[in-house]
């Protein structure tokens, strides 16, 4: 019966093409490795590999058997990385991004509590909405709300956040209350201009599907709590995230105009640079956050 270990053994040398490599590879010397090599071809009954000076060629018995043999090695791998990290200690230093909003919402209060549950553990959070370069800037991790397009990502959904169109009753008595989306337009819409879809095109769920509003306002900015203000003190129409303003909607001070109507509904999502497996604290710190958020879904 041929060893487990002599069959990753051979994978290697295929993959590698030579035998030092693979002694290398292994803390091995190359007489051990032709050894080994040796043993699995008697216990087979067949050649697997020709060798020359120059270089290895594989047997024909010997591609089929790769196949199998690449397979165990790639389970063994899997079957290693599946516990890696449960004997660690969490401890180092973990640089991240999050967006404003959830920032300060709940994301500032759960890391540092993360931080104190592991004491040696570090971590540099920075509040930021743009989509920041993972790679280049040396992000451990990024929690980001839309849409995520670069593959050498890996990103984890954690929920959606639903967007809401509110008002201050002092603008409503002002100005009149819409009673359809399409009466926006003969009001002073306030924009928030951190968007991919853009300040001004306010998205409504209609009997065909999603449609797309253009708006008109004298006032946008590119920061929530801003955004917030101007909306708090009457001076016009918002769309913002459902979370940004959940109390002043539960206390009536901003009302939420079309509750079942607006369309606007992105993915908060964990990303983190594609490895084959995440260590230990950056997959517990995406779990405690996880929780964190579902915790408080109704906000969301």
């Amino acid at each position: 019966m041929a060893k487990t270990d002599d069959l990753i053994l051979f994978a290697q040398v295929v993959e590698h093409g030579s035998f030092s490599k693979v002694a290398e590879l292994n803390s091995l010397t190359n007489s051990v490795v032709s050894k080994r090599i040796a043993r699995l071809e008697e216990d087979l009954g067949v050649q697997l590999l020709y060798r020359t000076t120059r270089k290895l060629t594989v047997s024909e018995a010997g591609k089929v058997l790769y196949q199998g043999a690449k397979n165990v090695k790639q389970a063994a791998l899997e079957a290693v990385d599946a516990v890696s990290g449960y004997g660690e200690k969490v401890s180092g230093h973990v640089k991240m991004s999050v967006p404003t909003i959830s920032g300060d919402l709940l994301l500032a209060d759960a890391v540092a509590e993360f931080c104190t549950l592991h004491p040696g553990l570090t971590v540099d959070m920075s509040l930021d909405n743009r989509f920041v370069d993972l790679i280049e800037d040396g992000y451990d991790l990024v929690i980001r709300t839309g849409y995520l397009e670069d593959s050498s990502l890996i990103a984890r959904h954690i929920l959606d956040s639903q967007w809401v169109i509110c008002a201050a009753p002092a603008y409503i008595s002002r100005r009149g209350r819409p009673r359809e989306p399409e009466d926006l337009v003969d009001h002073n819409c306030l924009q928030y201009a951190y968007q991919t879809t853009g300040a001004a095109e306010w998205e409504f769920i209609g009997a065909q599907g999603n449609y797309i509003l253009r708006v008109d306002g004298n006032f946008s900015t590119d920061n929530a709590t801003a955004l917030r203000k101007a909306a708090l003190g009457g001076y016009g129409i918002a769309y913002v995230p459902r979370c940004l303003v959940y109390h002043d909607l539960m206390e009536g001070k901003l009302v939420d105009l079309f509750p079942d109507k607006v369309g606007k509904k992105l993915g908060i999502y964990a990303v983190y640079p594609y490895t084959r497996q995440p260590s230990q604290k950056i997959r517990l710190l995406i779990e405690h956050i996880r929780n964190r958020y579902l915790s408080m879904n109704h906000y969301f």
